[in-house]
């Protein structure tokens, strides 16, 4: 594979549905743009993808042509705002939501066809913790586990970090608040969530930062231009902003998991292992 320098492959996801999973990642690899970073959002919700909603743009093709191999992942990738560099998932297509393990990591494996430099990847999952889920989750570098102020959503997060620390060995995670109306309410969230994790499992959480409860950001969702874009003065753009440079200081990794071609081969690894057992 070509890939030989550091890339930061970041999975943002969450225990359930509802709490701006895709809207953070939208705007967080925009706001790297902006920063400089050459950054590539996969959208990976195999089943209802939406990436492409939020930014207004309606792809040809999208990962399920890959899988036929019909094209490849240069071939449907889309340009976003500030550059950011978007791979549409399969939004609707049944089948794209019933991969098999080994159908995963050969979407995955595409990755190694980009003839693009990356400085980051970030990974949108789906809600929930599927297997695909957890797949693209344990193959990426850092996790980010986005929760808000309810208690479904601190329950299931709780869930989702679990399964990662026990069934699969990962320890390292960062959490962001979501829909707060002050940092102290989201660095509250993040203490609740703390408090059980270091009670019950060997895990060590990081508090990555909140976004504020914000008219604007649903404004932006209607507009189906995100908003570090469209209200860049907003609390939650500003907000988005923050986070990005608190996720551009993370150190960089330099064993394997700090390298793209090994995230396509962890992929590739997990669902074979998988498919086998």
């Amino acid at each position: 594979m070509k890939y030989m320098k550091p890339v930061r492959v970041i999975a943002v996801t969450s225990g359930k549905g509802g709490v701006g999973k895709t809207n953070l990642s939208v705007n967080l690899g925009i706001a790297l743009s902006r920063m400089g970073r050459r950054v590539a959002l996969l959208d990976a919700d195999m089943g209802l993808a939406n990436v492409d909603i939020l930014l207004g743009v309606y792809p040809q093709y999208n990962l399920s042509h890959v899988l036929a191999g019909e094209k490849t992942l240069d071939d449907i990738m889309l340009e976003g705002p500030a550059g950011l560099r978007v791979i549409p998932g399969a939004s609707g297509i049944q089948k794209m939501s019933e991969l098999s393990t080994i159908e995963q990591a050969s979407v995955i494996r595409a990755f190694s066809e980009i003839d693009r430099d990356l400085d980051v990847l970030i990974v949108d999952t789906a809600a929930g913790i599927s297997a695909s889920v957890v797949n693209f989750a344990r193959a990426c570098q850092e996790i980010i586990v986005m929760v808000c102020d309810e208690p479904t959503s601190l329950t299931d997060a709780y869930a989702f970090i679990k399964l990662l620390n026990r069934d699969y060995g990962l320890s390292h995670f960062h959490v962001i608040a979501n829909m707060v109306q002050t940092i102290q309410q989201g660095q509250s969230l993040f203490q609740k969530l703390s408090k059980v994790t270091d009670r019950y499992l060997d895990v060590t959480l990081q508090f990555a930062g909140a976004i504020p409860y914000d008219e604007y950001l649903r404004k932006s969702v209607q507009k189906q231009s995100p908003v570090v874009e469209a209200f860049p003065r907003s609390k939650a753009a500003l907000a988005v902003k923050a986070i990005a440079a608190n996720v551009d200081a993370w150190p960089l990794k330099s064993q394997a998991g700090g390298y793209l071609e090994f995230f396509i081969e962890r992929m590739i690894q997990y669902g074979l292992q998988e498919d086998v057992a």
